[in-house]
């Protein structure tokens, strides 16, 4: 593959093939097969248990190391909910949680040399973005009634200029799940493929040194993009879900 590519004049490596779905058995990929994206998304899942379950199973006054990022995380999102949405909010404090939790995994996951990560495709970010979605349209509906249409109907505006308003608010309002999915899978598939990038210019001796380098700071920006980003999703989930719980302009 290598030496067709430098006699054809083109890369020798490939940035966007580490976000290929592979059958983890081989042959074919049909709706029941076991893939890669699968195996790391459980793998996250694990990682979620491991962390919020089985460090803080025998508590203790003095936390382990375990215990204290388990408690660590909880009192931030907690604080994230109560303070972007609100006390009333709190009952939906374990499904924030968990999505947080899940795309701060699987983004770290993702990080190990050879893996594969679950966020960087827009099948996985636009199911958590569209749950999000329904979820927030339900609540709102349920809680307000048609009140929650409120959403909608800018009442500070002038008369003239509300139902111009209205449309531009219905449409923002439906865009949200594409906007939402596209920033967390556009920045992290961008970083990955950036880091590959200067793997492969890692093998060419003259700009190894630098290439190494840009491997380094790229990898340290990474980390924190992974958990940026399962912060902005998850701050972003408060706020559409404080506007299903009070949706008045």
């Amino acid at each position: 593959m290598a030496s067709e590519a430098t006699a054809g004049g083109g890369l020798e490596f490939h940035p966007m093939d580490q976000f290929n779905i592979e059958a983890l058995f081989g042959g074919p990929i049909t709706w029941y097969t076991p893939t890669n994206a699968a195996m790391w998304m459980i793998l996250a899942i694990v990682a979620v248990i491991c962390l919020m379950v089985l460090t803080t199973s025998n508590r203790s006054v003095v936390p382990s190391r375990g215990q204290s990022i388990a408690e660590l995380a909880y009192g931030f999102v907690y604080k994230m909910v109560e303070d972007v949405t609100g006390k009333d909010a709190i009952g939906y404090f374990p499904y924030i949680m968990t999505l947080f939790m899940f795309i701060v995994c699987a983004n770290f996951l993702g990080l190990i040399p050879g893996s594969f990560t679950p966020t960087s495709h827009f099948a996985v970010t636009v199911v958590l973005a569209m749950a999000v979605f329904l979820t927030v349209t339900i609540v709102g509906f349920v809680k307000n009634g048609a009140g929650f249409l409120g959403l909608f109907w800018v009442a500070s505006a002038p008369l003239a200029l509300r139902p111009i308003l209205a449309v531009i608010e219905i449409i923002s309002y439906f865009v949200r799940p594409v906007s939402h999915s596209i920033r967390l899978a556009g920045n992290v598939m961008a970083g990955h493929a950036v880091i590959k990038v200067f793997a492969g210019f890692a093998a060419i001796a003259v700009v190894s040194p630098v290439a190494i380098l840009g491997i380094t700071a790229m990898y340290a920006l990474e980390i924190l993009v992974s958990f940026i980003q399962a912060y902005v999703f998850t701050i972003l989930t408060c706020v559409y879900l404080k506007d299903a719980l009070h949706p008045s302009h």
